[in-house]
Parts: structure tokens; C-alpha cells; sequence
């Protein structure tokens, strides 16, 4: 049985299928108030038929109502099984991530060895990247999600779970790599230079951070600084950098722009015989 990815809050643009699939026929319950359960027995079919007819309609409190009660009054059988996954996921669309959250990891608790625990784990990650705010605030979300979503990559190569947490992985390398620039930029502002040299630093030498957005201006900034520091040598080095793996990058023409005016010419392109360590790991 597969169950629900949360495609209508991805931040990729990667086509995962929604199935929901059902070995039983739904049931409708009336009433536009959602119930206030009381315990009572009653056919587990008809608990989490109920369900799942809540979430197909977007209720998704009241689903999580019925597949709770599937839960508590079945605990450990198969049904019981596949109303915590529909807890994950009627938790994520309502926002609720810290609840999907503790949903992911009480099924991986209870039932480790399922095939669907690839979706608790995957979907315990997304939760984390919903999480992740601007660049200027924690990274803790960040740091969760990609640790999540390495785990997922790791457990379950090839499949679409793994396909996404890639994509994922490379958004979060981003996100992480843009704080170290934001901080970098603000010693930078107030005069700490080594400061920033140690952050723009840790962009470049960082392998996944070298594949994001952000490398190019990391190594234009260090020019910056370097030539405010004087210490030209070091501003060439990282200028030559930048123009042997970003020749059409804006960041290298300032960069070429600012070391002209201080008589240093950085070299635009390797040579045969010269070549950057940089410019080995990324193409230029």
C-alpha cells in the first residue's frame, strides 16, 4: 500500500505520485461539526473507512480523530499500521509538523522493519524542510532536514523518496551556505575581516557548499577583503579563482573591475599548465 506524499508543499520540482490506496468502500458520516469521539467500540473498518473519507475531503483534524481511534483501539495490527501513516500525513497538511514529526517516529518505533518506513522517514525530513527559514534566522530546521534527508537518500537509494530528498539536499546546501554569507557580510560590514575571511572560507572549502549559488560571490568577497587588507597576492589568487570555474559570473567582472584599479590583473581562464584546485572539483 502506498500512501500520500505531500506534493502540494514541495519546494521541488519533482513529480512524485499521490496515492491513497483503499481495500475497503468508503464510508460517509453526516454532519458538518466535526464529532467529538467517546471510546466505543466499534468496527475497525468503519473507524478507519471514516477516516480516510475525512481526509479525501480535507478534515484533517477529524481524520486524525478516526485513524487515532483506529489506533488506540486496534494497537500493533495492520490497520493500526496504516492509520499512523495517515497521521503523518493529515498532520503535515494541516501545518502541524511537529505532530507529523512525533507520527514518523512513533511508526519507525513500532513497526521498523515495514516497507512504509521509508515514508515516515522521508516524510519526518520534509516536515524538517517546511521548517527552514530565511537566512537570517536558526538554521536549526536546516540542519534537521538534511540530516533527515541524507538518512533517506542513504537508506533508500533509487527510489522517489531518495529522488527527492537529492533535490532537497541541494536546496538545504544552499540555505546553509547563504547563512555563512549573510554572517560573513555582516563582519565584513563592521570591520572584522577575518571574521568574514573564515566565513567566505567556509563556503569555498565546504565540497557540498561549492556547488551552490553562493561560491562565486564568496570568492568575489574575498578579494574584497584581501585588497582591504593589502594583501594583493592573496586578492589575485582568489580573483584567478573565480574567473577559471565563473568566466561569465557578474561577481567575476567586479572582481576584475576591482583588481584592474589597484594595478593586479587576475587571469580569466586556466591554462594548461596552471589550474586551480576549485576549478578541478567544478567545471567551469
Amino acid at each position: 500500500m502506498r500512501y500520500p506524499l505531500p506534493t502540494s508543499k514541495l519546494r521541488t520540482g519533482a513529480a512524485l505520485a499521490i496515492t491513497i490506496a483503499a481495500s475497503l468502500i468508503l464510508a460517509s458520516c453526516s454532519g458538518k461539526d466535526r464529532p467529538k469521539l467517546a471510546y466505543e467500540e466499534r468496527p475497525v473498518e468503519l473507524l478507519y473507512n471514516t477516516g480516510y473519507e475525512r481526509l479525501q475531503r480535507h478534515r484533517w483534524a477529524d481524520a486524525v480523530d478516526y485513524f487515532q481511534e483506529v489506533e488506540r483501539q486496534h494497537p500493533y495490527s495492520e490497520w493500526s499500521r496504516r492509520a499512523i501513516l495517515m497521521q503523518i500525513y493529515a498532520y503535515y497538511q494541516s501545518g502541524k509538523y511537529a505532530e507529523s514529526i512525533a507520527a514518523s517516529d512513533r511508526f519507525v518505533a513500532l513497526f521498523p522493519g515495514s516497507p512504509s518506513a521509508a515514508y515516515a522517514f522521508y516524510m519526518r525530513a520534509t516536515c524538517n524542510f517546511e521548517q527552514i527559514v530565511d537566512v537570517g534566522r536558526d538554521q536549526g530546521a536546516a540542519e534537521a532536514a538534511l540530516a533527515g534527508l541524507r538518512d533517506v537518500a542513504r537508506r533508500y537509494p533509487g527510489s522517489s523518496y531518495a529522488t527527492d530528498a537529492v533535490i532537497k539536499i541541494d536546496m538545504v546546501n544552499d540555505q546553509l551556505a547563504g547563512k555563512e554569507m549573510n554572517i560573513g557580510r555582516y563582519y565584513q560590514r563592521n570591520n572584522q575581516p577575518l571574521a568574514a575571511i573564515g566565513r567566505y572560507n567556509a563556503v569555498i572549502d565546504n565540497e557540498a557548499f561549492q556547488r551552490t549559488s553562493h561560491t562565486p560571490e564568496a570568492l568575489y568577497r574575498l578579494v574584497e577583503v584581501y585588497l582591504g587588507l593589502g594583501l594583493k597576492d592573496e586578492a589575485v589568487r582568489n580573483g584567478s579563482v573565480l574567473g577559471f570555474n565563473y568566466p561569465g559570473s557578474p561577481w567575476y567582472a567586479e572582481a576584475y573591475a576591482l583588481l584592474t584599479e589597484q594595478g593586479q590583473t587576475p587571469e580569466a581562464a586556466p591554462t594548461a599548465k596552471r589550474e586551480s584546485w576549485l576549478s578541478r572539483i567544478i567545471p567551469g
